[in-house]
């Protein structure tokens, strides 16, 4: 959801860090995340590596929900998915983060995400895609020439990305489910409000052991027939 952007991006902003110009970073000089040449892209066509370091957080915004969110259909993405697949746009690429994304769902990877990605990405299980999107992309970053060099950070990163955004799957789902037994039942729930992140984690332990009794039920009643 659109809601969800300003949250994505202050996780997104605790990996990327300040003012960098690595000279084994191919994207070159880059503050907050932000590119020398996505910052003039977005922000002032000639800008200089001053400019850059000089970069105001509407400009980041900005190019974040113009360059990212919007390029992946953020908006359009299920909680916890949006993201994952928003981090790995900011990243990789948002070409990249899409042909990934297609590849999990089954969907043609044709680089963009359209209708036929976004009915194939609300078919699937939100926890499964988000784990099978983050090994696609710690498996490829692995691949990299530059994985000696960045790919402890990487690594950190996809493990963080992968915690959080399976924290809000897990909890658009327990919303769910209590607006919907609300309205079985004729009630209207009260807002749910934000929690915090230990809140977020007692969720997130409910829904594994409740996950981990229903296959433990399965597997029962496969072996005993019932």
């Amino acid at each position: 959801m659109d809601s969800n952007f300003q949250r994505a991006l202050s996780r997104v902003l605790k990996h990327e860090g300040g003012y960098v110009d690595h000279p084994k970073d191919p994207g070159g000089a880059t503050n907050k995340g932000v590119t020398i040449a996505t910052f003039r892209r977005y922000v002032k066509p000639k800008g200089t590596k001053a400019d850059l370091r000089a970069i105001t957080a509407d400009q980041v915004a900005t190019v974040y929900r113009k360059h990212y969110w919007t390029a992946v259909h953020g908006a359009e993405l299920p909680d916890g998915v949006d993201y994952a697949v928003f981090d790995l746009a900011v990243n990789s690429g948002p070409s990249r983060a899409a042909r990934f994304l297609q590849r999990v769902v089954g969907a043609a990877q044709d680089g963009r995400i359209g209708p036929a990605t976004l009915a194939a990405v609300r078919k699937a299980d939100p926890t499964e895609l988000i784990g099978r999107l983050c090994d696609a992309r710690l498996a490829w970053l692995k691949t990299l020439k530059t994985w000696p060099t960045f790919g402890r950070g990487w690594e950190r990163r996809v493990t963080d990305v992968r915690h959080d955004a399976i924290l809000d799957a897990a909890e658009r789902a327990i919303a769910k489910a209590v607006v919907e037994d609300a309205t079985t039942i004729g009630e209207v729930p009260a807002p749910i409000p934000p929690t915090s992140k230990a809140h977020r984690i007692g969720i997130l332990a409910v829904a594994i052991i409740g996950a981990i009794l229903m296959a433990l039920s399965q597997l029962w009643n496969w072996i005993t027939g019932g």
